[in-house]
């Protein structure tokens, strides 16, 4: 039997050029928590937190790491229970995010020392490619924010993306506008989506939806606030497209509230929020109970990424009107190099190959952030 010896916390930050654009707000700097966690005999496997990042780190070191420390990674699912126990009031902000990084990392580091993937260590995998969607192009500063929208949609498209998903939230006219030319643009080929990123209202919301209907969006995605339960409902009684949301949802209570109400029609956890693998799962459960499918989401780093795709390679096929069998996997197009840190893994045809490598598929070296570490701190036994 191995023991957890050691975690240590790296923050990591890097400010995107351009600025990256959505409905609410320019985004011009990013920062993650990578969380490696170790063993007596060397292995490590490694986790993130892309939301509230110094807070979680906090909870790590003084609240979960007595607990953690000197345990077996392979009770994996005892010790998911264990943190969960500690949250108290916390269930929506950094102690569920902490959780997070903490499991993802459990998981990767059991799978590396049964020298297996997560996904055989888990079932085994359903699939061994899954269709990627290109996330972005995002909004310019300026008086015409979707300028650049054709282009880059271009450039996707001929990097082999089949699914692309622009952020809108302008004004509905001008979310219409654009969307429409796109779709005539790139034609019936390449399927299209969009992230509102909470940015409107339910009337703009429903407006919006109406004006981009003929050019048959995949899904409308987090429309209004992600606590508005019933704002979402009211947009998916009144939209054609599918809606989707969850990203910012951190436990299984919280996603059955939106299902037994019929508002969403794609669940999107993020494993850096939502539980890592053992909350994405309970999550995944209790949306097939109601037949709507999950699709990790992704907007951080290579960890989280490939945690994605373990997860969703053990994730049933839906057929749900897109040009392949859902489940999708978000790629981060903006430029951000701790997504390609190892290169770009999407292929010429817009899929992402299921690693054959332990764990999560990669194997990582905290001298690989050296570029992008801003503060460090380490726990030990």
């Amino acid at each position: 039997m191995s023991t957890i010896i050691k975690i240590k916390g790296y923050h990591l930050r890097f400010r995107p050029q351009p600025a990256l654009g959505n409905a609410r707000t320019f985004i011009r700097e990013r920062e993650f928590l990578v969380v490696e966690v170790t063993t007596g005999n060397g292995l490590s496997g490694w986790g993130e937190v892309f939301s509230s990042p110094y807070g979680a780190a906090a909870l790590i070191r003084h609240r979960l790491a007595p607990k953690i420390l000197g345990e077996d990674p392979q009770e994996f699912g005892r010790i998911y229970a264990e943190m969960v126990k500690l949250q108290g009031y916390d269930r929506r902000g950094a102690h569920p995010m902490a959780v997070s990084a903490i499991d993802m990392a459990l998981h990767d580091l059991a799978a590396r020392e049964r020298q297996t993937s997560v996904s055989a260590m888990l079932g085994g995998a359903l699939r061994t490619t899954i269709p990627a969607y290109a996330s972005g192009p995002f909004m310019l500063e300026g008086d015409a924010p979707y300028r650049d929208f054709p282009d880059e949609v271009e450039k996707l498209a001929r990097q082999g993306f089949r699914a692309v998903k622009p952020r809108v939230g302008l004004s509905p006219k001008a979310d219409g506008e654009i969307i429409n030319r796109l779709r005539k643009q790139v034609g019936q080929d390449i399927a299209l989506m969009v992230d509102i990123n909470q940015g409107y209202t339910v009337n703009a919301a429903i407006e919006s939806a109406k004006r981009m209907e003929e050019a048959g969006l995949m899904w409308i995605e987090e429309p209004v606030q992600p606590e508005d339960i019933q704002g979402y409902k009211k947009v998916v009684g009144a939209s054609v497209s599918a809606i989707a949301g969850g990203e910012a949802i951190a436990s299984p209570a919280g996603f059955r509230d939106f299902l037994v109400e019929g508002a969403l029609s794609i669940v999107q956890p993020d494993m850096t929020v939502c539980g890592g693998f053992s909350g994405y799962q309970r999550v995944a459960a209790l949306a097939s109970a109601f037949d709507v499918p999950t699709m990790p989401h992704v907007f951080s780093t290579v960890i989280n990424l490939h945690a994605a795709i373990q997860m969703a390679a053990l994730l049933p096929a839906w057929h749900a009107g897109g040009l392949s069998p859902y489940p999708y996997v978000e790629f981060d197009t903006s430029g951000n190099p701790l997504m390609e840190l190892y290169g770009n893994p999407v292929s010429g045809e817009g899929f992402l190959d299921l690693p054959d490598g332990h764990g999560i598929g990669i194997d990582i070296k905290a001298d690989d952030f050296a570029d992008w570490i801003v503060d460090h701190w380490s726990v030990e036994r």
